[in-house]
């Protein structure tokens, strides 16, 4: 696959397989694997079905995104993107908060991985804004956060990072066309926020700089979830035609 640019607009979606069964997942994701790119898996499936839940994703022929969000010592979070790597995962978060020593040596794992592994440094959660922020003693606005966050984790050699929308433009300016630029928090225009404090639609998103969109509830939830699969699609096509 080429670069991120180079995408298809259905290779710029990626669909979580939030559900606490295997079984569960599988119906999902063989129903939606012809209209994403990436299955992700989250906590819930990975504490319950462990490997089991990456290698459905390889058997659908999809690309994994394993979305742990490490967050520990360096050594401990180093052997766990090595664990990582050898299931064949093409994208792992890891928490950019944890430090310049952790994420060296995340990328010096992920390196070493069998298989071409990006590591994805989360940077702000979409369920916090900037009171949130202020009552953990953070001062500034999130985006100053991502920003600050972004650059530590970039210096540390990580080249993918995940920010909601409102960070995606700043983030696209200050770090280039390298970055990639991993959006949650999508909501089609009229979906419901749930706990997501920091949202935007495919459109605007693909137009702040993002590569690939997380879209969840909105797809699993609907009445029809490959028609709303699809519909996302068309509506990153336009964004993308839009843009020549």
């Amino acid at each position: 696959m080429s670069g991120p640019q180079g995408r298809t607009a259905r290779e710029r979606l990626v669909f979580p397989l939030d559900f606490p069964t295997l079984a569960e997942a599988r119906r999902a994701g063989e129903l939606l694997a012809p209209s994403v790119g990436v299955l992700k898996v989250g906590l819930e499936l990975f504490l319950r079905e462990g490997p089991e839940a990456v290698r459905l994703g390889h058997a659908l022929g999809r690309e994994v995104f394993l979305d742990l969000k490490l967050h520990d010592i360096p050594e401990t979070v180093e052997r766990a993107v090595a664990s990582a790597g050898a299931l064949g995962v093409r994208y792992l978060t890891v928490h950019a908060a944890g430090g310049a020593a952790m994420l060296t040596g995340a990328v010096a794992a992920a390196a070493q991985a069998p298989s071409p592994l990006t590591l994805l440094a989360v940077t702000m959660l979409t369920s916090l804004d900037a009171a949130d922020l202020a009552a953990q003693g953070i001062a500034g606005t999130a985006r100053e956060h991502v920003l600050r966050l972004a650059r530590l984790a970039w210096d540390a050699g990580v080249r993918g990072f995940v920010a909601s929308a409102a960070e995606a433009r700043p983030l696209r300016e200050a770090l280039g066309r390298e970055a990639l630029l991993v959006t949650p928090g999508i909501r089609p225009a009229g979906a419901a926020a749930g706990d997501q404090k920091r949202v935007a639609t495919p459109a605007q998103a693909i137009a702040d700089g993002a590569d690939l969109l997380v879209v969840g509830r909105p797809i699993r939830d609907a009445a029809d979830p490959l028609g709303a699969a699809s519909a996302v699609v068309a509506e990153i096509q336009r964004a993308l035609g839009s843009q020549g």
